[in-house]
């Protein structure tokens, strides 16, 4: 490797620089960059040493400053516990150390986790190809666009969207359709759910892709599913679904309403990091060869002993990056890991029981604001999952913040509209809740 080296961490000599620079046309590698001077490092990070004690009183001071709010946060980001087996396994080396199973040989027990967590996606949407690496709901919603750019004989650019998405959502999917010329194109909602007859005069040959949630951005189970399968079919439109693992457990499989391709977010496995999550990604078999990020499949050894390995691997630096179909690089295996690990440790009358709760305490906590004065709940006059707008008579950002000063967190969606989310990790706080909402709405 020679010597008379700049850096520790650059495998160049500084003649092998000196050539490569010169090669280049530039004097100096800082000339390479265009670093603005505010940011610029000085040589000094001004973080002074200090022992460990020190450090981890200072550190538990300054998070002590973070309010202790109790969460009745959503809008597609949503609380469930996370069982502490999930923690012990997930954390164990053979997994935590394991970045991508490229050798199979030695990841057999990981690859076949994975395997089975592609298996739950297959099973709970009825199609029959699953991937275990999407970044999360967001990105999955932009590699479908992409998907259907490819696969869709037309030359038409429509990608058709709720009005209601969530606008982090939207905003990932119009950086994704920049590279493919699509255009994104809302379609309007009725008390919460798609208008499907304002669709239907949307919807045309020019259309690539229609995308629909269940439950939606506010919670509402959309229950036209089939119709706007049928409408998206005889146009030949691609038909995306969104959805997440929970849901799934309990609504309409996505096959039997049409859909093409299944994309979300796993909502198991994880707290609520909001930043942090798993998408989810599954499709129709004759998609196979256009699916983003990674697919473990099932083989046979040598020995003829049943063996998993990685299939299908589309990342750039596998093949050249003009041919491939996705750019996705971040491995989420482990995240995938944990999210099998919570479902199986539910099993399938425990992540129903899990869905049917989700159901039955939105309608019930809605039920009680609806009883105090100032507030009208659901907004909606539709079935929703975990999930649902409150009106206020009160200026919706005043209640909201009485709300925050009694200890809990909600959000504030219109100048009159809040959005409530209860799950299992807030259920056991809802009679505090429902006091302080009443407080709050005087």
């Amino acid at each position: 490797m020679g010597s008379n080296r700049g850096s520790p961490f650059a495998p160049h000599t500084t003649a092998e620089r000196d050539a490569m620079l010169e090669v280049v046309g530039v004097e100096s590698e800082e000339a390479l960059f265009d670093v603005p001077e505010p940011v610029r490092f000085d040589g000094s990070l001004g973080i002074e040493p200090r022992d460990e004690r020190s450090l981890v009183r200072e550190v538990t001071a300054t998070l002590g400053r973070n309010d202790d709010l109790v969460e009745f946060l959503g809008r597609g980001r949503h609380a469930h516990y996370v069982p502490s087996v999930v923690d012990h396994l997930a954390d164990r080396s053979e997994f935590l150390t394991s970045y991508t199973q490229y050798q199979p040989e030695v990841a057999q027990g990981f690859l076949q986790a994975l395997f089975e967590y592609q298996s739950l996606l297959v099973e709970l949407t009825g199609l029959p190809v699953a991937n275990c690496s999407m970044y999360d709901a967001a990105t999955a919603l932009g590699e479908a666009a992409t998907l259907a750019s490819r696969v869709r004989a037309t030359t038409g650019d429509r990608v058709l969207v709720p009005e209601h998405l969530s606008e982090g959502r939207r905003e990932v999917l119009e950086n994704y359709v920049v590279g493919g010329d699509l255009s994104v194109e809302s379609y309007p909602m009725d008390d919460g759910a798609v208008d499907v007859d304002a669709l239907a005069d949307l919807v045309d040959e020019d259309c690539v892709m229609l995308y629909v949630e269940s439950p939606t951005v506010r919670g509402v189970i959309e229950e036209s599913l089939s119709e706007m399968g049928t409408l998206a079919d005889e146009h030949e439109t691609l038909y995306v679904l969104g959805s997440d693992l929970v849901a799934l457990s309990l609504l309409e499989r996505p096959a039997d309403v049409g859909a093409d391709v299944v994309v979300g977010d796993a909502a198991l496995g994880l707290p609520t990091a909001y930043g942090m999550g798993l998408g989810l990604f599954a499709c129709r078999e004759e998609f196979l060869r256009q699916v983003p990020g990674r697919l473990v499949g099932a083989g046979e050894d040598s020995t003829g002993a049943r063996a998993y390995t990685l299939t299908l691997q589309t990342r750039e630096q596998h093949i050249r990056r003009e041919r491939a179909t996705s750019n996705i690089c971040t491995n989420q295996a482990w995240v995938a890991l944990r999210a099998a690990m919570h479902a199986f440790s539910l099993g399938p009358d425990g992540l129903q029981s899990l869905a049917s709760d989700c159901v039955t305490w939105a309608d019930e906590l809605a039920a009680r604001l609806d009883g105090v004065t100032g507030l009208k709940a659901p907004v909606h006059d539709r079935h929703h999952m975990r999930e649902f707008l409150v009106n206020t008579d009160q200026p919706a950002r005043a209640v909201a913040d009485d709300l925050r000063d009694s200890g809990y967190a909600v959000h504030v969606v219109g100048e009159h509209r809040i959005q409530v989310c209860v799950t299992d990790t807030n259920h056991d706080r809802v009679d505090g809740f429902v006091d302080a909402f009443e407080e709050a709405a005087r």
